[in-house]
């Protein structure tokens, strides 16, 4: 039943101090179709034609070749296993239990998935996830500004832009100043760190898919006294050198290529890993291995400094909860796969992909912008406007070319391919794309 905890009297009072005669006034800038929406719905009917009447609905979705999408977000298998496990009933949460004494089996399944993450980022510790990649990397921004002391970040152009978006309001809250680096024939340029700066973030594989050698540049921001914020796709860590290795600081992304579903925008989990230095920076949760009275091993949150515990002026983060399911999905993943068939996954996509840009580069009018070498994404230059071909290509049955943000250029798609494409897939794309250019 519903629950309303002011009285008729505290109502009337509100409503005065805001000049307003009764609740409807609060809403009067509406439009009555907003407010009030005609509901054409039909007579009351038995479960089972209510069901019937949802399968007709469903049928009328197109059926549709692979995805071809790109932008950070792909398709690729969810291994049986990984779905059987998901669905246990003491997984199926978005929160990292705080009770140790009922909870030992998340917290070291959680446990697994920060050393798992820790080991693939080449790094020394990793919190319980965060949201996505997004909130991901804003927070290990934060981070590395704590760390400084600094107010000033310079960004890559090639990190993805919506990330950026993110970073940027989250620095407008703080304060804090976003300088951007512009990509130099698609890749950052080795720059001039400026005055002030206490991180810089660069992406690897970048928005545009291209390999990026970030190590010169991490130098340079550790020269400038700045941290090193590395934006990577953790499936790309089965094949590259992870962020670890050539000097990031803090290793941040979205761990949605780890085996989850595409959906409509989520859930996803973000990841975020630091060198030990900075532990007590970590927002967010971590669960740590201890021994409890009797010498026996278990596991506990600890170095929480988060709102509920402490003033929230002095709190280190304002996140509140984590994307739990969806980070132990991604542990389930890696695990069902082990470091090989990580790599043979990755290679897989690279082979996929190059074979894909070679085939599209066929089509008249087709030009290539992503500087190779690539990962398993790229950008092409399209002779039409991206969202009619997009539009004619899923008219097709084919979900493929992801606009990019014009700052990059005019007209420009992302494809993408992974370990679920063959050689008839990509044929199939060519002809298709080919129709809608002719």
């Amino acid at each position: 039943m519903d629950y309303t905890p002011h009285t008729e009297d505290e109502i009337q009072e509100m409503l005065a101090k805001v000049g307003a005669a009764g609740l409807e006034d609060l809403y009067r800038h509406l439009p009555p179709g907003i407010l009030n929406p005609p509901l054409h719905l039909p007579e009351p009917m038995p479960e089972w034609a209510v069901l019937e009447e949802l399968r007709r609905l469903a049928e009328r979705n197109r059926p549709a070749f692979k995805a071809f999408l790109g932008g950070g977000i792909r398709s690729h298998h969810t291994p049986p296993v990984v779905q059987a496990l998901a669905s246990r009933g003491e997984f199926l949460t978005a929160y990292t239990p705080y009770q140790p004494e009922v909870s030992q089996g998340v917290l070291q399944a959680t446990f697994e998935y920060q050393t798992m993450m820790a080991e693939l980022t080449g790094l020394e510790v990793a919190n319980a996830s965060m949201y996505d990649g997004a909130s991901a990397l804003a927070e290990g921004v934060l981070l590395a500004l704590r760390e400084t002391g600094r107010m000033r970040v310079l960004v890559s152009q090639g990190v993805h832009p919506e990330y950026r978006e993110v970073l940027r309001a989250y620095l407008e809250a703080v304060g804090a100043e976003l300088l951007l680096l512009p990509l130099r024939e698609g890749r950052t340029p080795l720059a001039e760190i400026p005055e002030g700066v206490g991180a810089v973030v660069a992406q690897n594989p970048n928005f545009l898919g291209a390999l990026e050698d970030l190590a010169p540049l991490a130098e340079a921001a550790h020269g400038a006294g700045a941290l090193f914020v590395a934006v990577a796709d953790p499936l790309s860590l089965g094949l590259l050198k992870p962020p670890g290795a050539y000097g990031a600081d803090i290793a941040v992304g979205d761990g949605q290529t780890l085996g989850l579903p595409m959906g409509f925008g989520g859930p996803h989990f973000g990841y975020l890993a630091t060198k030990k230095a900075f532990v007590r920076q970590l927002p967010g949760r971590l669960v740590s291995e201890t021994r409890d009275a009797e010498g026996r091993r278990g596991y506990i949150l600890t170095l929480q400094a988060r709102e509920q515990y402490i003033r929230r002026a002095k709190a280190k983060s304002n996140i509140t909860t984590n994307a739990q399911l969806t980070a132990l999905m991604g542990a389930m993943y890696l695990a069902a796969l082990g470091p090989e068939g990580l790599k043979e996954v990755a290679l897989k996509g690279v082979a996929m992909a190059h074979r894909l840009h070679a085939l599209l580069l066929e089509i008249p009018g087709v030009l290539p912008f992503t500087p190779k070498p690539f990962f398993n994404e790229f950008a092409l230059r399209l002779p039409k406007p991206v969202g009619a071909v997009r539009r004619a290509l899923l008219e097709r049955g084919f979900h493929a070319a992801t606009p990019v943000p014009e700052e990059y250029g005019a007209n420009l798609a992302l494809f993408a391919a992974t370990e679920l494409h063959e050689e008839a897939d990509l044929l199939a794309l060519r002809q298709a794309l080919a129709e809608v250019l002719a």
